[in-house]
């Protein structure tokens, strides 16, 4: 375990307030009449770089010495925490290297580039992206954040927990897309610390989803990282995981994986009855909604992560397609 504690977590939100977004908490009528209990989405897809991960980064970035800042930082990504970590460090004059594999989108690695990072396509996987991002880190001095398995990112992510307990307070569920973990372990565990009847679903899609596979095993796992529209949850959780694995299998209640089809059904869902325009991985908690997978027990949030996704595949979704 991280050792971590929720004043962790208040602190992290102290520490990085001016630089997030306190994102809304809106009602959904149609996902409410189809539960039969109030349903609210979290929309972290409102959030300064279009994700929930900028939370994680800033607090990291923030953590770091005069001297660790002179050094840089590197980083591996699928594109969210890369695209977070060039605007958290751009903030603070420090230069930023993000490494991504060529299963990244392009939008996501232009977006990157805008903010000023330096950007370094190496593979065809996550783990390949972390091996060069590590390497780079030994070579030039610089320093290494991870995209989850890191005490700074998870109390980073935590903050978002604080949100929905403040916004909802008297949510039952909550259902966060499940990755590398350093969401669902910050959320979660804020969310528990306070009211340990909260139940926390993670969200994951079925094509690659690595942490399913680790929980499954009972140690973390290397697992083939797949094309799929839930780009953003794409990537391995590390064979030398600290925090995130352990963190997760303590504080999750259910974990469900979601087909191509059904994450573009929710794609579609979003735009036509959201007025949302979100990446796959956002919708995932969505798509649990639509697909039955979660019983109605009290009012539920659907951590709605990120609204970074390609618009030509976007609007090939929106026209029928499941890919």
């Amino acid at each position: 375990m991280t050792g971590l504690q929720l004043q962790d977590i208040y602190i992290a939100r102290q520490r990085i307030e001016s630089q997030v977004r306190r994102t809304p908490m809106e009602h959904s009528p149609s996902l409410s009449r189809l539960m039969g209990v109030p349903v609210y989405l979290k929309l972290e897809s409102l959030q300064l770089t279009g994700s929930f991960k900028l939370r994680g980064a800033s607090n990291a970035v923030a953590q770091l010495s005069v001297e660790q800042k002179a050094q840089g930082v590197v980083t591996a990504s699928t594109g969210n925490h890369g695209r977070a970590l060039a605007h958290a460090a751009s903030q603070q004059g420090v230069r930023a290297i993000v490494c991504l594999s060529n299963l990244v989108p392009a939008n996501k690695v232009q977006a990157i580039r805008d903010l000023g990072a330096e950007v370094c396509i190496v593979g065809q996987s996550q783990d390949d992206a972390q091996r060069e991002a590590e390497r780079i880190a030994r070579e030039q001095g610089a320093t290494f954040l991870p995209p989850f398995d890191h005490p700074a990112i998870i109390a980073g992510q935590g903050t978002l927990g604080l949100e929905i307990l403040e916004q909802q307070p008297d949510v039952a569920q909550v259902l966060v897309p499940l990755s590398g973990g350093g969401l669902f372990a910050g959320v979660a565990f804020a969310l528990k610390s306070a009211n340990p009847t909260i139940q926390v679903h993670g969200i994951s899609m079925a094509r690659g989803a690595a942490m399913h596979a680790s929980l499954a095993a009972g140690q973390p796992v290397d697992i083939e990282e797949l094309p799929t529209l839930a780009d953003s949850l794409g990537g391995g959780i590390g064979l030398d995981n600290r925090y995130t694995f352990a963190m997760t299998r303590r504080l999750i209640d259910d974990l469900h994986l979601l087909s191509e089809a059904s994450i573009a059904n929710a794609i579609r869902h979003a735009y036509h009855h959201e007025r949302l325009v979100l990446e796959g991985a956002a919708v995932v908690g969505i798509a649990a909604l639509l697909d039955g997978l979660i019983e109605p027990r009290g009012s539920i949030v659907v951590v709605v992560s990120g609204r970074n996704v390609d618009t030509e595949q976007h609007a090939r979704v929106i026209a029928g397609a499941n890919a």
